[in-house]
């Protein structure tokens, strides 16, 4: 565990929500009780995260995906128990047959199966609902949605290495337009995460960062 880009990650996250629920206060707009850090899981660069969720600040979260991997349950029942051991969110990527199965907190869908987030809403009211947007496409119908993760912020790897980053004006003007509350990711780290604030974005995710930071 890297403690210093722990804590940076952390102040920075935190520091986020706080403003911007000053913000929604202030606009009379709800908020639903949302973690400051989300720690995306990736088959290839958090082959373990269980062993991360163990070492995150207490009510932070979890987005699971699995891509189909064969231990996808047992790997979300670890999951599953270091979040409740930490007081965290547990959302499963993609897959509400798994996020019922092991009891977790909701869903985080992709951009292109945003459309599902209002059924899925209706049948379990109980969920946090979060989904992926990329900042380049008109925006989509939100209904169901707690929060909406857009990306990349900064020039990233894994999936999102080929987009063209949003930047801090691209970041504050969706966080601006965007009826629900946003969370920065893609190439978000220690160093850079300052950048972040005022932008009115709520919180950050992020993979490798979070890994690097509060891994074994």
């Amino acid at each position: 565990m890297n403690r210093s880009n722990a804590d940076a990650l952390w102040r920075v996250a935190s520091g986020l929500a706080r403003e911007a629920t000053k913000v929604s206060r202030a606009d009379g707009a709800p908020r639903p009780n949302l973690p400051p850090l989300l720690f995306f899981t990736d088959g290839d660069r958090t082959p373990e995260p269980w062993r991360v969720a163990t070492r995150l600040p207490v009510g932070s979260g979890v987005v699971f995906r699995h891509f189909g991997a064969p231990e996808a349950r047992e790997t979300a029942l670890r999951l599953r128990e270091a979040t409740l051991r930490r007081d965290g969110l547990l959302l499963i990527g993609r897959d509400a047959d798994l996020a019922e199965a092991i009891q977790a907190d909701g869903v985080h869908l992709p951009e292109a199966l945003i459309s599902e987030a209002a059924a899925l809403a209706a049948r379990r009211p109980d969920w946090t609902l979060t989904a992926a947007f990329h900042g380049r496409n008109a925006l989509p119908d939100l209904t169901g949605l707690d929060a909406l993760v857009v990306s990349p912020v900064f020039p990233a790897g894994g999936a999102s290495g080929e987009k063209a980053p949003l930047g801090y004006a691209g970041l504050t003007e969706l966080a601006r337009i965007i009826p629900r509350p946003v969370y920065a990711l893609g190439g978000v780290n220690a160093s850079n995460a300052p950048q972040l604030t005022g932008s009115g974005a709520y919180g950050i995710a992020g993979v490798g960062s979070i890994r690097e930071a509060f891994g074994a």
